[in-house]
């Protein structure tokens, strides 16, 4: 099998220190990424091609259901789409993108905030507001566009997020959706400190909730509302929960444990998954940050398995998997490398796309820029619903 040259990761290095702009060292990310994965993968590059409306139809389920997954932090390519990084992201490189449909050169033009940035994915907006406030965001999110048009029950859309400064991504604060149309956010950590009772000793490594502004995290509290989510909806007792996280390395695994048993109990047609191992890059250990790139590539071939082997998913989901955006370049004067994204540079803002499942075309790659806030319009394209207030354009190859 013929590897990329090492000269593909230069010819990116070289255009930073040129002094290129955005766009040709993001179109240069780009083609790196598509020979790599041509050559590593076997895809093929993707034509532009527009279906038309009876055929995105006669492929789409009639119960189509949709699983997003988001990183919290990105991986940059040298620990992933390169040659020294791909044996990082083994299920990915073998069980996904061969079934895939991957986008490589997706731009984040927002706040390189985790919870601001995973706000405007769900709202398909920028959002403005300060990262580590408690807030809802402005715009509505996917989940009232699906809600609202669609009417829908609360039950049918869940978010599953990884901090407990995530609890008011479910629904927006404006005037026209807001209380009432959100999704419902489970908070495993809250799950897991609400099931110790205070007595966490043997789970610090799954509750620790920020590893970039500590100091800035809400208390994590879990009460008698998260006992009664642990018990009605997901079925499991406190001891069985506890027993099982035990078992568990990680807060991301305590996640995609919990959206499992969403996806068995529950199956509700929206499912939003966020993970943040990869983001322990902060702390400045490179080995945990690869750790942390390891699992999350596990966990996403779980989600998929999970995907076909629940009957309710089986069949007729989508599966769409991208990172919030990336991290600073090693040759950026003004950031630390893989530790941070403080720089706003183009390699922490080009991220990408994978979409598998329903409707997708299998083992196909695509070169043309999208962005960021082309998710929420390409699920309501998927789904059937509205979202006329968002920013972005539906990505019409995976329709």
């Amino acid at each position: 099998m013929k590897l990329p040259d090492k000269n593909d990761t230069d010819a990116i290095r070289g255009a930073i220190r040129s002094g290129f702009g955005p766009r040709v060292v993001s179109e240069s990310v780009a083609r790196t990424r598509r020979e790599f994965l041509r050559d590593a993968a076997g895809v093929a590059l993707g034509s532009a091609i527009f279906r038309p409306a009876w055929a995105r139809a006669a492929s789409a389920p009639s119960k189509r259901k949709v699983v997003v997954v988001t990183f919290g932090g990105g991986a940059r390519d040298q620990e992933t789409f390169m040659q020294e990084g791909q044996e990082n992201i083994p299920n990915l490189m073998r069980e996904l993108i061969p079934r895939a449909s991957f986008f490589t050169q997706v731009v984040n033009r927002g706040i390189l905030g985790h919870y601001v940035a995973t706000a405007s994915l769900a709202t398909g907006v920028y959002e403005t507001f300060n990262n580590f406030e408690a807030v809802s965001p402005e715009s509505p999110t996917v989940f009232e566009y699906f809600r609202k048009d669609l009417k829908r029950p609360s039950s049918d859309a869940w978010v599953v997020a990884p901090s407990n400064g995530f609890n008011r991504i479910g629904e927006s604060s404006h005037r026209s959706y807001g209380p009432g149309f959100g999704a419902r956010v489970i908070l495993p950590k809250r799950l897991l400190s609400a099931a110790t009772s205070g007595s966490s000793g043997d789970y610090q490594h799954l509750l620790r909730d920020n590893y970039e502004t500590p100091y800035s995290t809400p208390e994590l509290v879990g009460n008698e509302f998260e006992l009664q989510q642990l018990e009605m909806i997901l079925k499991l007792s406190v001891d069985d929960f506890k027993s099982h996280a035990q078992t568990l390395s990680s807060a991301d695994e305590l996640s995609v444990y919990i959206a499992r048993q969403l996806m068995r109990q529950v199956a509700p047609t929206l499912l939003w998954i966020t993970l943040h191992d990869i983001d322990v890059a902060h702390s400045g250990a490179y080995s945990l940050y690869i750790d942390g790139i390891r699992r999350s590539d596990r966990l996403c071939a779980e989600i998929w398995k999970a995907i076909q082997n629940e009957p309710e998913y089986a069949g007729n989901t989508t599966l769409l998997i991208l990172p919030d955006f990336g991290r600073d370049s090693d040759d950026d004067a003004g950031g630390n490398g893989f530790q941070h994204h403080r720089t706003g540079d183009t390699l922490s803002r080009t991220t990408w796309l994978l979409a598998a499942g329903a409707g997708v075309r299998e083992g196909v790659v695509f070169d043309r820029a999208v962005d960021s806030t082309d998710l929420v319009p390409t699920l309501g394209a998927m789904l059937g619903f509205n979202p006329s207030l968002c920013q972005g354009k539906a990505i019409h190859e995976v329709l």
